[in-house]
């Protein structure tokens, strides 16, 4: 069992029952089954993220579209997902992303990728956060942190993806203590490489550490050189299954 350090005040027993947040499959057009599977009723959706062409491209595509419409008419949360390039990228090409998922996909919020974690940052993300939230009322944000991030920006979104990466560092990492002050709902996790015998102490390790968005899947990175999120788990059935009845202790 990995060495983990949690305050929370969850009581032995009581179950969290986690869903998923997809962090973007390929394009329907290269994964159209994966697409239609999200739509499979009693599937525990929280929301799953649109990313058309490293954003939301240069004009509509009628494809996108029509897999957006399909999961919004199912009552699924749909993310457009916009890079912050770890604060690179400028305050108006981030909102002038987020007006075009709003006006050619009509999306509910948006998953902010590679968002930094420093304190310094922080001033900026939530300015755009706040403008984010001005041109889509009610707009359900996501800060793709990937690791802990200083403590503030649990203030600024709505849910913080405080781990995205492989089995291999999720199986011994450590939950960071001040997430103890928030709810489990407050933050994701992304786990890429997860072996199937695993899957039930993957979702222990969830559960411990307090996220209750998750996204497990067999499929690798092969050292950076594919994106392991743009297909379904092999074990997609499995890990369905598992989720909507909850990981008892």
């Amino acid at each position: 069992m990995p060495h983990l350090t949690s305050t929370k005040t969850t009581k032995p027993g009581i179950e969290l029952h986690p869903g998923f947040g997809v962090p973007g499959f390929a394009h329907p057009l290269v994964a159209p089954a994966e697409w239609a599977e999200l739509t499979r009723p009693g599937t525990p959706l929280h929301w799953v993220v649109l990313n058309v062409a490293d954003g939301p491209g240069s004009r509509p595509d009628p494809h996108c579209l029509e897999a957006a419409g399909r999961l919004r008419n199912a009552g699924i949360r749909v993310l457009g997902g916009i890079d912050a390039t770890y604060g690179a990228r400028s305050f108006g090409e981030m909102v002038s992303d987020a007006h075009r998922y709003i006006d050619w996909y009509k999306v509910d919020g948006f998953l902010l990728d590679r968002c930094p974690t420093e304190r310094t940052a922080l001033p900026e993300i939530r300015r755009t956060v706040t403008t984010l939230r001005a041109i889509r009322d009610d707009a359900h944000v996501v800060l793709g942190h990937g690791t802990h991030p200083y403590p503030g920006y649990a203030e600024t979104a709505d849910q913080l993806v405080t781990f995205s990466g492989p089995w291999s560092d999720y199986r011994w990492s450590q939950v960071a203590e001040w997430t103890a002050d928030y709810p489990p709902d407050r933050f994701c996790h992304f786990v890429h490489g997860v072996p199937g015998p695993h899957l039930e102490e993957a979702l222990r390790i969830a559960r411990w550490q307090g996220a209750s968005t998750i996204y497990f899947t067999d499929r690798t990175d092969r050292g950076g050189r594919t994106d392991p999120w743009e297909t379904m788990p092999g074990y997609w059935d499995e890990i369905v299954s598992r989720i909507g009845t909850g990981v008892s202790e």
